[in-house]
């Protein structure tokens, strides 16, 4: 920390031009650093974006009829966000299914793919989340229900700054 340097008036003495160019000098530095801020903070709000939170909407959901016996399935919704600030999908619930897990396919590079669990998923401010087998989905495993094609499945979106969003999937065959 820098200390402004000290302005002696002695008994009736004034500062040296010297003296009150170096205290205007130190004074500079703080004032100019909050106009820029200042500036900076006022071309934000007025642009609109200061207090824009994030505007979830979605549908298009589509959950697969399982295979056999098999309990295992997976889930895509179109996600869009009408807002000015990005917001996160955490994660996704359903009473029909036991287990959920947001996922992304990987390369197991033989040839093979293979779901890779993540955390979250980027909904970009003015964008569309759109789910596929290509890209995210939502890994899940049934409960004991049984699934017609044309079906409808409850499920509930979880964000980091929306409120949870309810939605529901048609099941659907692989590949319609």
């Amino acid at each position: 920390m820098t200390h402004a340097p000290e302005v002696k008036a002695t008994a009736g003495r004034l500062p040296t031009a010297e003296q009150v160019r170096e205290a205007l000098r130190a004074a500079l530095v703080p004032v100019v650093a909050c106009a820029v801020a200042l500036t900076g903070l006022t071309v934000w709000a007025s642009s609109g974006a200061a207090g824009s939170p994030p505007q979830i909407a979605a549908g298009n959901g589509r959950v697969f009829l399982t295979y056999g016996d098999s309990p295992d399935t997976a889930a895509f919704f179109d996600i869009a966000n009408i807002g000015r600030a990005d917001d996160r999908l955490t994660g996704v619930t359903s009473p029909d299914l036991e287990r959920t897990t947001l996922g992304r396919p990987e390369s197991s590079g033989l040839g093979a793919a293979f779901m890779r669990p993540t955390d979250s998923v980027k909904v970009p401010a003015g964008g569309t989340l759109v789910m596929s087998p290509l890209d995210v989905s939502v890994m899940a495993r049934k409960k004991k229900v049984s699934w017609q094609a044309g079906d409808i499945v409850p499920f509930v979106l979880h964000f980091r700054y929306s409120p949870p969003v309810p939605v529901v999937a048609v099941v659907v065959r692989p590949g319609s």
